[in-house]
């Protein structure tokens, strides 16, 4: 495959795959929706099926970050779909996930806006770090006329240059870390506190399935947290950047599917209530 290729099929193809199958997973929450929001809560249920639905529309505009054009708009999509991701959808998996997986006392309040608030500064903290780096867009690949950009760090500085590279690594790690607080944390947040609550199911609950179904949960968040770290590492700190983000999106599309199984699973063997 040449590097034309390639570009097309990391950035265009593959995250247009990855939305889809986010669409179809919040197809089948809607649906079964109807019939469990009663044992599990129509609050758990919505906020999954507004996350994941969100999802789809993250993944499925990744490809406008390198076709509307050169800087700044690969800068200006990336900003604002990284804002979504991690103040809006990341926290409403994390509150779903509290509401679906509920304790004694239920979700407190506080939870929530402590969770939407926390996103929402880590977002503004991505945005202003990416006006800061990203000053140009470099050409990914060519086809006729048609051009495929993506954002470009810090071109107009010298990254040897003494008086530079410091500000360069500062950004990089504020960069890295407003990720690793979200999605990455609330994800691992959301996959420590699925764990907790299927260790402590009681084994003599007529929903004898239940576990099952938040094992592929956990698995799921988990794949997703670990992919986003592997591939934004291997990105910053290895020559390909643009290219290694497929394994990002491959493995999200494995969590994706992964999660849609969790939410097949019935509650208890053989449900005949419960049919969808």
């Amino acid at each position: 495959m040449n590097r034309d290729a390639t570009a097309f099929f990391v950035n265009i193809l593959v995250p247009l795959v990855t939305g889809a199958v986010y669409f179809i997973m919040a197809a089948e929450i809607k649906r079964v929706t109807k019939i469990r929001k009663l044992m599990f809560g129509e609050i758990g249920y919505n906020k999954a099926f507004t996350a994941f639905l969100l999802f789809g529309f993250y993944f499925v505009t990744r490809p406008l970050q390198n076709v509307l054009g050169p800087h700044p708009w690969p800068m200006v999509i990336n900003s604002v779909r990284q804002f979504f991701l991690m103040a809006v959808i990341a926290p409403s998996i994390l509150v779903g996930i509290l509401h679906w997986v509920p304790s004694e006392k239920g979700t407190p309040k506080s939870t929530a806006v402590a969770a939407y608030a926390g996103g929402f500064l880590m977002a503004m903290i991505f945005i202003l770090v990416n006006s800061m780096a990203i000053d140009g867009s470099k050409i990914l690949a060519e086809f006729g006329g048609w051009k495929i950009y993506d954002a470009k760090w810090f071109t107009s500085g010298s990254v040897s240059s003494s008086d530079f590279a410091l500000p360069k690594a500062r950004l990089i790690v504020i960069h890295l870390i407003t990720q690793l607080v979200t999605p990455v944390g609330y994800f691992l947040l959301a996959a420590a506190y699925v764990r907790h609550r299927r260790y402590n199911y009681p084994m003599s609950s007529v929903y004898n399935l239940i576990p099952k179904k938040w094992k592929y949960l956990e698995a799921g968040l988990l794949i997703f947290a670990i992919s986003m770290i592997t591939a934004g590492f291997a990105a910053f700190f290895g020559q390909y950047y643009t290219y290694l983000w497929v394994i990002y999106f491959a493995a999200s599309a494995v969590a994706g599917v992964i999660e849609l199984i969790s939410v097949k699973i019935p509650p208890r063997e053989a449900p005949a209530d419960l049919q969808n």
